[in-house]
C-alpha cells in the first residue's frame, strides 16, 4: 500500500509543475540522464527557483536533463516526500526546510552527505554560514545542504519611522536595541499614526506568533527548549514564557500592537503608513517592493532582553534515501553546487544566502535591504527537533494558535500555557511514527 501510495505521489503534485522543465509528470518515460527534482516553492520564490532550475538545464543539454516539481506547501509536501521514499520512488533532490529534514533524518528516509561527497563538487563545511551548518549536523552526519537562512525580521515604514524622530543622519533606522528604547520608539511612533506602532498579524494566522514569540523568548538568558528529547518532552521555561506572553499583552494595552488583524492586513496597514513597524519573515520584501512610491527599510529585530535571537529557518537540499552509482551520486550533488551558485538569484527574493561565496560577494553586499538583515543570519534560532515540529507543523500550529489569543487578549498567558500543554500531550507521549 505504502509503494503504491508513494508512486502516486511521484506522479501526481499538488500544485503546477514548477517550470516546464517538468518532463515525465503525468507518466511519460524519463530521460536515465534526466535529474528529479522536488520543490515547495510558490509565488516569488517559485519564479526565482524557476529561473534558477533553467540555469542549470542551460549548462546540461536543456530542457530534458532536469524534471522539477513544485507540490503544495507544508504537511502535505512532507508527506509526499516521506511516503515517495518508502515506496522506493524518491526524488533525486529535493528541498526540505532544515527543521523538517531532522524528523526525515531520524525516519532513516535521507542519505546523509560526506566529506567525500561535498569535495567531489568543489564544496566544503567552510562553504556555508556556520550556524545554519552547525544546525543541520544530526548524530555527527550532515543531513541537508542550507541554500538559505530566512530569519523573522523588522520592517519599518522610513516616512513614519522619520516623523517620530527614528531615522539618522545618514537615513537609516536608529539602534532600537534594548526594551526600554524599544518601547520609547513604539510611543512615538504610536503618536504619529494616532493608532498602532507595530503590526504582528495573529487572526488566521498561527505562524506569525510562533515567530514573535520564538524570538523574543530565546533574547532571555535562561530560556530553555520550548520541547525536548525528540517532542517527548515539554521544557518551556515559564518564566521566560510569562515574561514575553505578559510584555505582548501590555504592548496591545498600550495601543503599541495592533489586537487582531489577519496576514494581509498586518502588513497593509505598515505599508500604508498606518503603522511604522511590521515584523515577519523577510520574504515580505518583494511585496514592499510592489507598492508603488513606499519608502521603507529592515533590520533584524532589535534585542529587547538578554541577547541577541532570531527565530528562522534554512531552506536546504536533501538527498531522499535511495540506490545511487557513485556517477549519480555526483551528478545529484553538482545540481546543489549549480543551484548553490546561483544564490545571488535566491537573495533578491528576500533569503539571506548560506553559501558564503555569494554572502561574501561584493554584488550582496550592495544588494538592499537584503544586506541590512544579513546579521540575522548569526543569530538565528531554530525550532526544536520533534517529530511533529519545525516550519508549517502541527507543533507551530498549535502553540502559535494559543499565542494568538494571548495577543488578542481572549487568553491569559497562563490559560494559553495550560491548553498548550493539553493539546500537546498526545504528541508528546507518541513515538514517531517516521
Amino acid at each position: 500500500m505504502l509503494a503504491g501510495a508513494a508512486a502516486g505521489a511521484a506522479v501526481l503534485p499538488l500544485a503546477a509543475c514548477s517550470s516546464p522543465l517538468a518532463a515525465g509528470v503525468a507518466g511519460a518515460p524519463l530521460n536515465p540522464e534526466t535529474l528529479v527534482f522536488w520543490n515547495l516553492f510558490g509565488g516569488g520564490d517559485g519564479v526565482r527557483m524557476q529561473t534558477m532550475e533553467a540555469g542549470y538545464a542551460k549548462q546540461h543539454g536543456g530542457p530534458s536533463s532536469l524534471q522539477a516539481t513544485t507540490f503544495a506547501w507544508g504537511n502535505p509536501y512532507y508527506s509526499k516526500v516521506t511516503l515517495a521514499t518508502v515506496g522506493n520512488k524518491p526524488p533525486d533532490v529535493a528541498i526540505a526546510h532544515l527543521t523538517r529534514a531532522k524528523p526525515l533524518w531520524d525516519g532513516d528516509l535521507l542519505d546523509p552527505i560526506t566529506e567525500d561527497d561535498l569535495a567531489s563538487v568543489g564544496l566544503s563545511a567552510s562553504d556555508f554560514n556556520q550556524k545554519a551548518w552547525t544546525a543541520q549536523k544530526t548524530d555527527g552526519k550532515n543531513i541537508c545542504i542550507p541554500l538559505d537562512t530566512h530569519p523573522f525580521v523588522l520592517f519599518y515604514n522610513v516616512d513614519v519611522c522619520q516623523k517620530a524622530g527614528l531615522i539618522d543622519a545618514d537615513g537609516k533606522l536608529k539602534d532600537l536595541d534594548g526594551l526600554e528604547n524599544f518601547e520609547a520608539a513604539l510611543a512615538a511612533v504610536a503618536k504619529v499614526t494616532g493608532g498602532t506602532a507595530l503590526n504582528v498579524a495573529n487572526v488566521s494566522e498561527v505562524a506569525t506568533p510562533w515567530r514573535f514569540f520564538w524570538t523574543m523568548y530565546n533574547q532571555i538568558n535562561g530560556a530553555t527548549p520550548f520541547i525536548s528529547d525528540g517532542g517527548a518532552k515539554l521544557t518551556v521555561n515559564e518564566d521566560a514564557y510569562t515574561k514575553v506572553t505578559d510584555t505582548t499583552q501590555k504592548w496591545v494595552e498600550a495601543g503599541w500592537l495592533n489586537k487582531g488583524l489577519d496576514y494581509a492586513t498586518a502588513q497593509t496597514l505598515m505599508f500604508t503608513g498606518k503603522a511604522g513597524f511590521f515584523m515577519q519573515g523577510e520574504w515580505e520584501i518583494s511585496t514592499a517592493q510592489s507598492i508603488k512610491g513606499l519608502k521603507f527599510g529592515m533590520v533584524p529585530i532589535p534585542q529587547l532582553f538578554d541577547k541577541p535571537a532570531t527565530q528562522a529557518d534554512s531552506h536546504t537540499f536533501i538527498l531522499p534515501r535511495k540506490d545511487r552509482t557513485p556517477e549519480q551520486r555526483k551528478a545529484h550533488m553538482l545540481f546543489i553546487k549549480q543551484m548553490l551558485e546561483q544564490s545571488l538569484t535566491w537573495a533578491e527574493g528576500g533569503h539571506v544566502p548560506a553559501y558564503m561565496p555569494t554572502f561574501d560577494s561584493t554584488q550582496f553586499k550592495e544588494l538592499t535591504p537584503q544586506s541590512n538583515y544579513a546579521s540575522a543570519a548569526e543569530t538565528a534560532v531554530f525550532d526544536d527537533p520533534a517529530w511533529y515540529g519545525g516550519s508549517g507543523s502541527t507543533f507551530e500550529n498549535t502553540v502559535g494558535a494559543q499565542l494568538a489569543l494571548v495577543q488578542q487578549g481572549s487568553s491569559s498567558p497562563a490559560q494559553a500555557l495550560s491548553a498548550i500543554k493539553d493539546q500537546l500531550s498526545t504528541y508528546l507521549n507518541t513515538p514517531s511514527p517516521l
